[in-house]
């Protein structure tokens, strides 16, 4: 079995093929001056900050110089000897190496050939005399941005190459009919919600989605609502002008227009409140939002991709969300499996936490016994990927020996009583196992919704609104101790 590098600590994982980082100095720079005497000044004082220089005093040297060397950025002055020009020799050799700085100098300043020499891609615009410590300064800035352009290229290809289907670890056929969706979703711009229970990689395939599409090159936006309350949610989708309301001390752009011609998540989109999914609505029918304290709308253009572990439908039914929004952003429906649908995976998934914990611990070598593997292909996965890689962490934290034994992994695993096994509970829906899960780890951590969010791995505010809905207060304090030892059918009949 192929061993896969760390993805995400959530979710689906995967593997990624390193790439090699940006090259960092000596930057190359060419100084095209007909001047004599001015060309080797700026050339000296360009070697005296450790750059390779080269010289060119004519537009048909630089291009010589260009064609056979890899030149970072070039000092050209406006007016070269024989007519040539500089704002063209520019152009030509930006229109080879698109990330070339360019410096332009003048003897003869105007506002014509300094908004020329910017529209041909100028970094900057320079006019003699100048003093050596503002030419120095004006080439490290533009070299740093040039690392930053570089800097930015690099990260994107990584995320292209991290967020690869191919890379997602499975092969359970519950898995590749997943993969096969989101290829033909990546291609298009519609609408996308992804549907599944806590833990089973809904942020990890909508990056997948992004990082495919089109759009890669632009951002890619994660938006938890459930974690925000709805004022302030409001005021980070939409944004807010100054003085909006107290504390508005400066214009802030929203989350939607940040996003422009990339995507936006809405994770968790089940838990946005009705009065807000209204002004949402409305923004992504119109594809223009007003911020918070202004009359006049802002456009974006986005690609909208929703995350919910809720039926949305059942939702609807029952007023919690609006039908117009669920028609608006579920064109497309991709339901992630549940890890115990895709049992195939789970010595996959394990092996590649395995691997990741291994590096960062220190260790080598590691690999779980047959019954330790026997164990976690057999137990249900309530909290899918997230529970198994947290498991797997564990295990490899507290082993003894190199083999990772049954009795190195949490007693949970094998408890019946804790977790029903496959096949059992069937009949129930995903809102109802969701209540049962969040009954039981509360039973289990004695009530402490602190250490009951972190085991369920959602933020503390969203534990406090499921406990609310599916009226869990007491359970694992005073009278509910009673409860939880019941036996199942008499606390069904209760609630």
């Amino acid at each position: 079995m192929n061993e896969a590098e760390p993805l995400k600590p959530e979710s689906l994982a995967g593997h990624e093929r390193p790439e090699p980082a940006p090259q960092r100095g000596p930057y190359r720079v060419l100084v095209v001056e007909d001047e004599d005497l001015m060309r080797s000044i700026i050339a000296q004082l360009l070697r005296s900050e450790g750059y390779t220089v080269f010289e060119a005093h004519a537009a048909a040297i630089a291009r010589g110089i260009f064609e056979r060397e890899k030149i970072d950025l070039a000092i050209i002055d406006v007016n070269l000897g024989g007519g040539g020009s500089g704002l063209d020799l520019l152009s030509r050799v930006r229109a080879l190496d698109s990330e070339l700085m360019g410096i332009i100098v003048t003897a003869y300043p105007s506002v014509e050939s300094a908004v020329h020499a910017l529209h041909e891609g100028a970094y900057d615009y320079i006019t003699k005399p100048f003093a050596n410590d503002h030419l120095k300064a004006v080439v490290r800035n533009a070299l740093a941005q040039k690392a930053l352009f570089q800097e930015n290229r690099f990260l994107r290809r990584e995320l292209r190459e991290k967020y690869r289907f191919e890379n997602i670890i499975g092969k359970s056929d519950a898995i590749e009919q997943v993969f096969r969706i989101m290829e033909k979703v990546a291609r298009t711009d519609s609408s996308v919600l992804i549907t599944g229970e806590s833990g089973t990689g809904k942020e990890l395939a909508a990056r997948a989605i992004h990082f495919t599409s089109e759009r890669a090159n632009a951002r890619f936006l994660p938006i938890n609502c459930g974690a925000l309350p709805e004022n302030l949610l409001e005021s980070e989708l939409f944004g807010y002008k100054r003085g909006a309301f107290t504390g508005a001390s400066q214009d802030k752009v929203g989350l939607l227009k940040a996003a422009d011609k990339g995507s936006v998540l809405f994770d968790e989109i089940g838990e946005m409140p009705l009065a807000l999914q209204v002004k949402l609505l409305r923004a992504l029918q119109e594809r223009e939002c007003y911020p918070l304290g202004s009359n006049d709308p802002v456009r974006f253009d986005v690609r909208v991709i929703c995350a919910t572990n809720r039926n949305l439908e059942r939702e609807v039914k029952e007023g919690r969300f609006r039908e117009e929004l669920l028609y608006r952003i579920n064109v497309i429906t991709i339901a992630l499996p549940p890890l115990r649908e895709r049992r195939d995976d789970i010595p996959l998934l394990a092996s590649h936490f395995l691997r990741k914990y291994e590096k960062q611990l220190g260790r080598s070598a590691l690999r779980f016994s047959k019954g330790a593997m026997r164990v976690m292909v057999g137990y249900a996965w309530p909290g899918n990927v997230r529970e198994l890689e947290n498991t797997v962490e564990r295990a490899a934290i507290l082993a003894e020996t190199d083999v990772l034994h049954a009795h190195d992994l949490p007693d949970k695993l094998s408890d019946k009583s804790v977790t029903p096994p496959a096949g059992e509970g069937s009949g129930m829906t995903l809102e109802e196992l969701e209540r049962e899960h969040i009954r039981r780890v509360l039973s289990r951590v004695q009530g402490d919704k602190v250490r009951a969010a972190q085991v369920l791995g959602i933020h503390l505010s969203t534990l406090y609104r499921k406990v609310q809905r599916y009226r869990l207060e007491n359970v694992g304090v005073g009278e509910d101790a009673a409860q939880s030892a019941a036996p199942q059918g008499a606390r069904a009949g209760r609630e």
